[in-house]
């Protein structure tokens, strides 16, 4: 078995990536740290977890270990990754320390880099996007849920030559309350968080950033939070210099997708759900991707939707760590999601 600790265990996302490597058939929990959580059960924090013999223990503890998922705030795993790194042969940061490419990214969007050395070693973990470069990889970053929606939406056009960096894309994003975090604040609270549909990055997102540097374009982007918890549904609003046919669009998406695991093509069809949908993939680590055709503006809308906390987080950190690790792509994410279900 591969021994695998969870730095950061303590909040939802590491909540998450301690259910999926506990269920992972190759994988076995060595560690959980959390300093306000230190020698109290995991179950006590997560009660799905209740099941899960394990304790959690102080950072300064940590062990050597096989494969180390950083499930902390944005800053820590920079501040810590020699250490990180000598520990573990594969490190998997689920924070934004590792997912852009270069310091001068992070000076422009975040507030620097403490160890940009490491940022060339960084693999970006969304396996759709860069599975040739996984194989091996032994400092993955997982990629931001927001970006992570953008990108598998507008992916098979930009693929195909339909979008060009030239061509003007306007993306909206609504995304659920986890992305805020256990310690999400006030704004994140249940009486705040109810029934709205708010923007709260209206524009300068972060994520704006690896959609940039990954696919080549600019975009205009906007984030809303709404009243669901888990999920991030993009509506990409591209204005093609050439408007394709709605067959080159159907082969566009199928060509980009369909050998994929975890991409279902949802565009147009019969039933409730026609489009992509947060709540159908909800505790999955599938994404459904869909577009429209818009003739008279000469618009491509372009859709997708993942449960921010699987696909554009756990699920996605855990199926790039399969690529590396050469273990089968879906061991560990085979769950489809429910139907019906309540809020995401």
């Amino acid at each position: 078995m591969t021994s695998a600790s969870v730095v950061g265990g303590s909040g939802f996302t590491g909540g998450e990536m301690l259910r999926l490597v506990a269920g992972h058939p190759e994988f076995e929990v060595a560690q959980a740290t959390s300093r306000e959580y230190a020698n109290k059960t995991v179950g006590s924090v997560h009660p799905n977890l209740r099941g899960l013999d394990l304790r959690f223990v102080a950072p300064d503890d940590l062990e050597s270990v096989d494969v180390l998922f950083v499930c902390t705030p944005h800053g820590v795993t920079m501040e810590h990754i020699e250490e990180y790194r000598d520990l573990a042969e594969t490190v998997v940061d689920l924070s934004a320390d590792f997912r852009l490419p270069d310091a001068d990214l992070y000076d422009t969007w975040y507030d620097g880099h403490v160890a940009p050395e490491h940022l060339a070693d960084a693999e970006y973990a969304l396996p759709e996007l860069n599975r040739e470069n996984l194989a091996g990889a032994d400092l993955i970053a997982s990629g931001g849920c927001n970006a992570t929606s953008t990108i598998l939406g507008l992916k098979p056009l930009v693929d195909t030559g339909i979008l060009t960096p030239d061509d003007q894309v306007v993306v909206d994003v609504k995304v659920g309350s986890s992305e805020g975090g256990a310690g999400g604040g006030a704004a994140s609270s249940h009486p705040e968080r109810s029934g709205v549909v708010r923007p709260y990055a209206p524009t300068s997102h972060r994520h704006e950033a690896e959609i940039e540097a990954y696919l080549g374009l600019q975009v205009s982007f906007t984030v809303h939070a709404v009243d669901m918890v888990r999920g991030s549904a993009a509506t990409c609003h591209v204005y093609p210099e050439s408007m394709p046919e709605t067959k080159d669009l159907w082969g566009a998406y199928r060509e980009t997708y369909d050998e994929e695991p975890f991409v279902r093509l949802v565009a147009g069809g019969s039933g409730v759900y026609r489009y992509p949908e947060p709540k159908a993939v909800a505790g999955s680590n599938h994404a459904e991707v869909g577009f429209e055709r818009d003739e008279r503006n000469d618009r491509v809308v372009a859709f997708s939707a993942i449960d921010n906390m699987m696909k554009g987080s756990a699920g996605q950190a855990l199926h790039a760590a399969n690529v590396a690790l050469g273990f089968e792509e879906t061991a560990g994410l085979e769950f489809t999601g429910l139907h019906p279900v309540g809020s995401p």
